[in-house]
Order: structure tokens, then sequence, then C-alpha cells
């Protein structure tokens, strides 16, 4: 029996041990895979750039150090690498073609993609081809691949081609059954974000500004679409209505949306001829990930100026759970325009925004930073998928704002919801009491519902944040506070739709708002800088915390797009009571 137990013993302490040994041994790994200094990639003649569009889309690339322990194959693009490695194709010599295959490429929106396509079609000057190929085609992809000389299809493929359509879902039903109030409180008759809780469908306002936002984008992508295949609008609405998805392959080809039907193992002879390269010859190609270590030939500046691009992207509001710092913490915010603020060599800024909103306050904090910003140097705004309301709150006194025609802003609007759990704590026996100094002494207390002062003052409260949103914007964009109400009341817009109406100066991508502030900034030579530089292994490592990692990397790729409710309900209680953002998610197909 001693020996049983010695020998039990000795071999849980060697299991443990084990553990921590392979445990040390992987983070070893992860460092020296992050960490190896890759040597530069020589380009050879007739190379092809590969794009495996497979994975997610998002403002800027960041390595995920346990992704890549985990060997998970659902690469994470960053918009920022892609566009950086179309230009240097553009430029280099050797690279003769570009060949997409078009997956599956999860974006927040079309703004991304419009970026990404217009990318493609600048590369095209250059007289270079590019040649896509799929599968099956998702609608977003195909939207981007339509620029290609030659769209090809597996003869077994499919195509989506639809249409748009926004169903988001109602939670009021289910908070009903469990016992929970949502006592809203908002100003702007389309700001729609709290009909979730209210509501089990869209109001009338919700749905005319749905109908005129998918509209317009449906515009811009059958024109350009359009302009591309050589297909009439009118004949895409067509095929649109037909469900190409359940359409044979041979009927893509009939009807203009395909060139040529073809197996995936045939394509490679296919880029062969394209390219010139003999038949028993391998062809050589490059993937995204080489072009990062391609080296470009631009003479290196020895001017000193630098022209600054901050990226803002995510919710507005500290404290917000995110794994990757998908948030934008008006801390770290203010602290870094500041910076920029005071470093004389940087002569303008480019304001990345790709935001839907958040906390009210936050967004004032950082309004005023982008403020005193301004009155330093050139502060140009450029719109992702998403400015809209706190989005559009940091955006609007920026010297010039640009935005692709499909980005979604405007949204200007104040909300916010209080939760009431009176019925629910009746509902399972919980009974509480009180005991207070001042009339007001237990307000918020989720416990109780609030009386019709407390809902009178809260509502008040509500309103003058309403009103400073309109009189930051009016400042901003030399409008009357009348005029901004006008088209604020919480509306959202397309990018196409706001320059109609003066919340946008241009249409364009990030690159057009780049021009833009080297010529407010009045300089011929200048270096172009990201910031804030992203997070190392470490850092990323030290500000590890599980619980994060499995919400928003885990469950986020199981339950795809209805995470946004699932966080959206979480986070009721950790925002602030004054909210600047825009509707519920939609749910755009």
């Amino acid at each position: 029996m001693k020996d049983f137990l010695k020998f039990t013993l000795a071999t849980v302490v060697g299991i443990v041990l084990s553990s921590v040994v392979l445990f040390f041994i992987s983070m070893l790994v992860v460092f020296s895979m992050l960490y190896t200094s890759e040597s530069e990639v020589q380009v050879k003649e007739n190379t092809v750039l590969k794009m495996d569009l497979r994975g997610t889309l998002s403002e800027r690339s960041q390595e995920d150090p346990f992704s890549l322990l985990a060997g998970d194959d659902n690469h994470a693009y960053g918009l920022d690498d892609m566009l950086a490695s179309i230009r240097k194709a553009k430029e280099n010599e050797n690279i003769k073609g570009i060949y997409i295959e078009a997956s599956s490429l999860a974006s927040d929106g079309y703004a991304s993609l419009k970026e990404l396509r217009d990318a493609l079609a600048d590369f095209k000057e250059s007289g270079k081809f590019i040649v896509a190929y799929a599968d099956a085609y998702t609608q977003g992809l195909y939207y981007v691949s339509s620029v290609a000389d030659k769209v090809l299809l597996n003869p077994q493929g499919m195509l989506d081609w639809s249409g748009l359509a926004s169903s988001p879902v109602f939670l009021k039903g289910l908070l009903d059954k469990v016992g929970i109030e949502m006592q809203v409180f908002k100003v702007g008759t389309y700001k729609s974000a709290v009909e979730p809780y209210i509501n089990t469908q869209m109001s009338e306002a919700n749905r005319e500004q749905m109908t005129d936002y998918l509209t317009s984008l449906w515009g811009t992508l059958t024109e350009e679409v359009s302009a591309s295949r050589q297909v009439s609008v009118e004949d895409l609405n067509l095929a649109a209505d037909r469900l190409m998805a359940l359409q044979t392959a041979k009927d893509c080809v009939e009807c203009g949306l395909v060139d040529t039907l073809m197996y995936k193992n045939d394509v490679r002879d296919y880029l062969k001829q394209m390219t010139g390269v003999d038949e028993d010859d391998d062809l050589p190609t490059l993937s995204l990930d080489d072009m990062r270590n391609v080296k470009k030939n631009v003479p290196k500046d020895k001017s000193g100026n630098i022209v600054a691009v901050y990226y803002a992207y995510g919710q507005i509001g500290s404290g917000l759970m995110s794994w990757g710092s998908e948030n934008i913490d008006a801390e770290e915010v203010i602290r870094d325009l500041r910076e920029l603020k005071e470093d004389e060599d940087v002569k303008a800024v480019v304001l990345r925004v790709n935001s839907p909103g958040g906390s009210a306050y936050d967004s004032e904090q950082i309004w005023h930073a982008v403020s005193e910003l301004k009155a330093e140097k050139p502060v140009i705004v450029s719109m992702g998928d998403y400015a809209a309301s706190g989005g559009y709150y940091i955006s609007c006194n920026a010297d010039t704002i640009v935005a692709e025609p499909t980005t979604l802003t405007g949204s200007i609007g104040i909300y916010g919801i209080v939760p009431s759990r009176e019925e629910l704590y009746r509902k399972i026996g919980l009974n509480f009491d009180v005991v207070k100094t001042n009339a007001h002494g237990d307000f918020g207390m989720v416990s109780r519902k609030m009386n019709e002062g407390e809902k009178g003052l809260m509502q008040a409260y509500i309103n003058r944040g309403y009103d400073l949103f309109l009189t930051r914007c009016a400042e901003g964009r030399g409008m009357t506070k009348e005029e901004i109400d006008r088209i604020g009341q919480g509306r959202v817009w397309t990018g196409a739709r706001a320059k109609e109406l003066g919340l946008v100066d241009e249409l364009g991508g990030l690159d057009r708002a780049i021009e833009i502030a080297v010529e407010k900034a009045g300089v011929e030579a200048y270096t172009l800088m990201n910031y804030p530089a992203k997070k190392s292994a470490w850092e990323q490592l030290k500000d590890f915390n599980t619980g994060n990692y499995v919400r928003t990397r885990l469950l986020k790729g199981e339950a795809g797009k209805a995470y946004r409710q699932i966080e959206a309900i979480d986070q009721l209680e950790a925002v602030d009571a004054l909210q600047a953002q825009m509707y519920f998610e939609p749910n755009i197909h």
C-alpha cells in the first residue's frame, strides 16, 4: 500500500511538472514566432500576389499570440496592411498581377470593403491584371471581386447576389418574461438604439431611415458593379430578384456576373498563362503576410516632417470588456492626442474613426482633445464603416471630414437606459426596504422603478446632453443648431447622403484624407506614421484576461452577429447613463 501511494504521488507530480514545462515551452514557441526577425522577401519575376480572403477584416492588424499557439486558421486581416500590400504590389515591377481567392471575409460594413475595392481598382491602373475565384461568393466579396479583369466561379459553385435586408433583434418579449423593465429616456425621433428593449418591431421612423440607408447603400454597390461588369443596374436588380445563390453557375455567366467557370485546380494554369510562365515551371506567388516583408522602393524621407494617422475604432467608453483593444478608451485617446499636439514634428493629423459611438461623456472629452489639437495643426477625419452618434461627435470639429459613400454616419441623438428588476425580484420572492435621508437618496436602484418626478429629471438630463451635442455639431460644421436638429434626431445616413446634407465634406477613403492633410500642412516631404503603436506580444499577454478572451474571441466567433446583442445586454449596467450611440445592431444581410 505504501509503495502504491508512493508511485501514485510520483505520477501526479510528474504530470504536474510536465504540464508546467510544456506551458513554458509553448510560451517560448509563441514568442519565437512573434519575435523571430523575418528576413526581407525577394520578389521573383512573374510573381502573383495571392489574396486569400478567409477570416475577419478589421481596421488594423494585430497578431494574437494565443491564436498562433492554438493554430487558429481564421485569419485576422488589418485593412491597413491589405491596402499597403496592394500599393507595394502595384509599384513592384516583378509582380504581374493579383489573384483573389474569395472565401469568407467578415467585416463590420461595406465601407472597408469599398476601400479594399478602390485599392484594387487603383492597382489595375498600372496595367497589371486581377483574377478572382471562388467556390461560393458572398455578396460582400463579390462586390470586391467584381473589379477584377476576370471573375471565375467553380462550375458547381454559387454566387450570393440578392440585395440587402435589415432584421434587428427585439428583446422586449424576453425581458417581459423574466421581469426586467427598461426605463428609456431619449431625444431623437429616429434614435432607435432603445427600440429592442421597448418594442417588438421597428417603429415607422426606424423603418423609414433603414429603408433610406439600405437604398442608398445598394445604389452604390449596384452602380460600381455595373461599371466594372458592364451590366446595367436594372439587370443587376433583376438578377438579385432571381436569388442568384439558388441559380446555377451557368446562370451567373449568362447574367454577366461571372466570366468563366473553372475548377480550383485549373486556376494555377490559368494564372501561368496570364503571367507567361511556362506550363512546367512553378508559378511564383506571395501571400499578404509575405508582402509585409517586401521592401518598398521609396527613398527615406529626411525632412523630419510627420503626418500622423491616429486610429480610433470600437465602442467609446472606458472599462469596456475587450480583447485586442477594440474599444476607444477616452483617457488613452486624450493623452495620445495631446502628445501629437505637442510634437513639433507632427504637421497634421488624420483621425481615422470607425465607431458606432458609446458614452456621451467620453465623446465630449475626446471632442475637446480634438478641438485643442485642431488649434495647433490641421485635423482631418477619415470615416470607416461607422462614424455614428459618438463616432460623429468626436469627428464633427475636424477641419475636413472624409467618408466613404457606404459609411454609416450621423445618428446625432442621445439616450439613457435604466433597467428595473422590481418585477423580477417580486417573481422570485425577494423583498427590499429602504431608509434614506433625502427624497432621491435611493435613485438608480434597480430594485424599484423610477417615480414620475425622477423620470422628469432624467429626461431633462438627456435633453441637456442632446442640446450640447447639437451645439458641438453646429460649431464644427458651420451650421445652426436648428439645421443640425432637422438632420439629427438620431437619424443615420450613408456617407453619400451625409455629404448632401453637409455632415461630410468629401467622399473617399483614408488615402484621400491623407492627401488633404498634406495639402493643409503645406509640406512636400513627410513621413507617414500610424498611432497608437501596436501592442507587442508581451503587452498583450500582460493584459490578458481569460474571461474577456473567451467572450470576445471564442464566443464572438461562435455567435457571429448575435454576439453584439449578447454584449449590449451584458454592458447595460457598465456603461454611462448618457449614451451617444447609433441604433442597435441592424443585422444587415
